[in-house]
């Protein structure tokens, strides 16, 4: 078994002390943990980042395994059971805080409170728009980052990252949905997700406007 002195050494001879350390004291909420927040949550847990919240009330199921981050034999499991797993092997000595429920209004300011950064990973559009205005107008100082078209079979590089205010970015094609592309494919869904994560390194580190 690696140490965590072991693992954080590896870390740092990548990333720096200094940002290492910045990694190390960040809180970020993912919330869904699908296709989109499977994958941000992987990259963040390869990058260092020390606190993670993730929420969730769904079930792994077969039809998640070609481009959400779970394996076969955890068909059934609760996503931020299985996830949490998988993130573990990664980095055993990360902080994870696991939600089993659906977000919504009532339990949002608690279950966000702590949070440095959001990461908005849900499929439907209802649930983005309640979660991006409830974060908006009830915690302006904290970042807020979503996602928004990754469907289809489309140039990923049409994926871009737009800053939207001060605090909140967005992280897609701005159009592509599942009604109109007929599908989510791991390729694209990962390359929004990357979007997402390397937003929120951006952020600890300070680059705002890069």
């Amino acid at each position: 078994m690696v140490s965590r002195d072991e693992l954080r050494a590896a870390f740092e001879s990548r990333h720096g002390k200094e940002l290492q350390a910045k990694l190390d004291k960040c809180f970020v909420a993912i919330c869904g943990l699908g296709g989109l927040g499977s994958n941000i949550a992987i990259s963040l847990a390869r990058v260092g980042v020390g606190r993670l919240i993730l929420i969730d009330h769904d079930r792994v199921d077969i039809t998640n395994i070609h481009r959400q981050q779970y394996f076969v034999d955890q068909i059934g499991m609760y996503k931020t059971k299985a996830l949490s797993e998988n993130l573990a092997r990664i980095n055993p000595y990360m902080d994870f805080e696991t939600h089993t429920t659906k977000l919504c209004l009532e339990n949002m300011r608690e279950l966000l409170s702590q949070a440095d950064i959001i990461c908005e990973a849900f499929d439907k559009a209802d649930q983005k728009a309640m979660l991006s205005n409830f974060v908006l107008e009830n915690f302006p100082e904290k970042y807020l980052i979503s996602g928004s078209g990754m469907a289809g079979l489309d140039d990923s590089n049409l994926i871009t990252t737009r800053k939207i205010t001060s605090h909140f970015f967005i992280c897609g094609d701005g159009k592509s949905d599942v009604e109109t592309q007929g599908s989510l494919v791991a390729t694209r869904v990962m390359a929004c997700a990357a979007h997402e994560a390397h937003k929120v390194v951006q952020i600890i580190n300070n680059e705002i406007d890069s």
